[in-house]
């Protein structure tokens, strides 16, 4: 899983912002739709109050002017076309001159443009009743020309202005898109650098002592009589050796800038965890636990490796449970003690951070940790992590 469970949760949030802006990007158009109707039909009313005559197909084309923009976002060319008879017959001047401004802005300057601005232009140049027409002189006829340019012109223009700003505005969030990027890559690189200090330090300072526990432990295997030490020294040597594979596997994670693609125990390597755990560990396991994803099925095996350090250190001899359960969309992972079996006489070192590192864990996961000390003195650790989709119900 690259990326890991961050970068899902930052996915979640970009998409609630993409729906969040969705929701006002509709209810901006639904607002400029009513007022740009209102305003046709406001042009209307004011132009019946001084027009007379007024005859029933003037109300017929205009009101139908009105009406079509409802449809101008969907039919822009035929809604335009529409306006048109309510411009020339009627009232609705302000009707045909938001519709053109649509079809500019969807058209630019394309056929459909030009054709919408010839016609808005004649319906403004040509009279009607076509008495009124002829009776104008030459003088009145140029004025409505260069009316009529200015009437067909300014929808066009304000359609194109729309149209640039939107190219302008989708550029703009190109460029913060890929510096955005690029940010994030930065990030990464600077990232990289630090994991690969940090990987450099981790060789040079902790594989050497534990190869040397793990080479004294082999000398005093060989070199000792008793049976018991040489139990012992043969599991510090088996822990050791462990050890630096574990180590081994940390490092080149830390080397590489997806760690998520280097091999990781899981729980199919919770047999052997709990067989070389030396207490007397009883586990169970319920599920596909073969099908869980690395990441979940990792944290399940850290859950365990960190609960049985942790009894290991405060509670030995004490007898362990290990649980591990796939529940409806959840995976559950629970280890108990009971009380210590024998007083610690020199307890081991430990910063507490291990039931630390198991809740942060858990959260990147969007799980739960719960850790506590049980009615008869033992501890119990419980983990549960909500399985992805996909693999529910498996």
């Amino acid at each position: 899983m690259v990326g890991g469970p961050s970068s899902l949760s930052a996915e979640r949030v970009a998409a609630a912002t993409g729906r969040r802006w969705a929701r006002l990007g509709r209810f901006r158009h639904v607002a400029v739709d009513v007022a740009a109707i209102g305003i046709a039909a406001l042009d209307v009313w004011l132009r019946v109050l001084t027009d007379v005559p007024v005859q029933p197909y003037n109300w017929a084309v205009s009101i139908t002017a009105v009406v079509a923009l409802v449809l101008r976002r969907r039919f822009p060319f035929a809604v335009l076309l529409l306006t048109v008879p309510g411009f020339l017959l009627g009232w609705a001047q302000l009707a045909a001159m938001i519709a053109l401004g649509t079809v500019a802005r969807r058209q630019l300057l394309g056929v459909r443009t030009l054709v919408g601005a010839a016609l808005v232009w004649f319906c403004r140049f040509f009279l009607w009743p076509v008495e009124e027409f002829t009776a104008l002189p030459w003088q009145g006829h140029l004025h409505n020309a260069i009316y009529g340019c200015i009437v067909a012109g300014m929808p066009v223009a304000i359609g194109l202005l729309a149209a640039v700003r939107e190219q302008l505005s989708a550029h703009i969030a190109e460029l913060a898109a890929s510096r955005e990027r690029e940010q994030r890559l930065q990030a990464h690189a600077v990232r990289a650098d630090e994991r690969a200090r940090l990987a450099r330090e981790m060789h040079d300072v902790v594989s050497h002592q534990v190869s040397l526990i793990a080479l004294q432990a082999g000398a005093l295997r060989f070199s000792t009589t008793e049976p018991a030490a040489k139990q012992v020294a043969g599991t510090i040597r088996t822990l050791s050796t462990r050890t630096l594979d574990e180590l081994r596997q940390l490092v080149s994670v830390l080397r590489t800038t997806a760690g998520d693609d280097s091999p990781q125990p899981g729980v199919g390597e919770l047999p052997q965890l709990v067989a070389a755990a030396g207490l007397p560990v009883s586990l169970t396991v319920r599920g596909p636990l073969g099908e869980l994803p690395g990441a979940i099925s990792g944290a399940a095996y850290r859950t365990v490796q960190e609960a049985l350090t942790n009894i290991r250190k405060h509670a030995p001899g004490s007898a362990v449970a290990v649980r591990v359960a796939v529940e409806e969309e959840t995976l559950r992972v629970e280890v108990q003690n009971g009380a210590p079996g024998s007083a610690v006489s020199a307890p081991l070192p430990g910063g507490g951070h291990g039931l630390v590192g198991l809740r942060e864990r858990a959260a990147l996961l969007d799980g739960a940790f719960e850790a506590g000390r049980t009615e008869d003195g033992g501890f119990l650790v419980r983990v549960t992590i909500p399985l992805p989709a996909a693999d529910r119900g498996r």
